[in-house]
């Protein structure tokens, strides 16, 4: 007598639920980073593909603890399920944490907003209210966003600052070079997060011929929420500043000495002249 043996209705399905949670986050994601789709269709569309990664995962994990009790087929089935679905869940979990971390906030700067403003292209989608954080929430939360005061000149400090940027790979959209003589040297530069939100970072640089403050500005365009992006970017990338202007002045004692006109050579007087005399 031939024993038929069944495969799981809970595995089959919980493969395919995976099958589809995976491209779903993946095409969800490309769409938006492109700026194929707009930023609210984006969020609806993740959150589906959430529920459909949430379901894969509770019907691998029905279908594991039947397939233990009856025998039935299915086992690779239930797996492959459980692993496409919790690979989807995998950046939820992850921003999901980020969220109960950082504050919500869009818009952190070191100093007044109104001396470094946002770039906006022609086109894009408005800017959301900005949500920004107290004095005490920023030192609190970000506790090294905060003005820099260096004892090297406008002009270096702002060719490191570039070097820093064009390193990074940020999309400048705005920059104005500082002369030894001006007041200011300013760039703006775009960065697009994995998912796809567009945030904008603005650096300002003062000075003179010896000393330099520098503050930045990063904000997002199109977020509700930054998720500690703009926060960290400013700690890290002034924390790489400090050690690329103290390497700068440590190896190179006269970097901020200005240079000083040669004096002319006194005419040599001809063999005419000379004679004559």
């Amino acid at each position: 007598m031939r024993i038929l043996i069944r495969t799981s209705r809970w595995a089959t399905w919980a493969r395919r639920l995976g099958s589809v949670a995976v491209p779903l986050v993946i095409t969800s994601v490309g769409l938006h980073w492109l700026r194929l789709i707009t930023s609210d269709l984006f969020v609806v569309v993740a959150l589906v593909a959430g529920a459909v990664a949430l379901l894969a995962v509770l019907a691998a994990l029905i279908a594991l603890a039947r397939l233990w009790q009856t025998g039935d087929q299915g086992w690779g089935r239930a797996l492959a399920g459980l692993s496409l679905g919790a690979l989807s869940l995998f950046p939820f979990a992850w921003y999901g944490n980020l969220l109960l971390r950082y504050p919500a906030v869009t818009d952190i700067a070191t100093t007044d907003r109104g001396l470094m403003p946002l770039i906006f292209e022609p086109g894009t989608q408005a800017m959301p209210p900005p949500k920004m954080l107290s004095a005490l929430e920023m030192a609190a939360t970000f506790p090294n966003v905060e003005t820099r005061n260096y004892p090297l000149g406008l002009v270096p400090t702002f060719g490191l600052i570039r070097a820093m940027v064009d390193d990074r790979g940020w999309d400048v959209k705005l920059v104005r070079e500082p002369a030894p003589e001006a007041e200011f040297g300013q760039l703006n530069a775009q960065i697009v997060t994995i998912p796809g939100w567009r945030e904008e970072a603005v650096i300002r640089v003062t000075g003179n011929l010896t000393t330099s403050v520098v503050d930045m500005r990063s904000a997002s365009l199109n977020a509700q929420h930054d998720f500690g992006s703009n926060g960290t970017r400013i700690e890290e990338f002034l924390t790489a500043l400090d050690e690329a202007v103290t390497t700068l002045l440590r190896d190179n004692p006269n970097a901020n000495q200005p240079i000083e006109a040669e004096p002319e050579a006194a005419p040599v007087a001809t063999g005419d002249e000379a004679d004559t005399e």
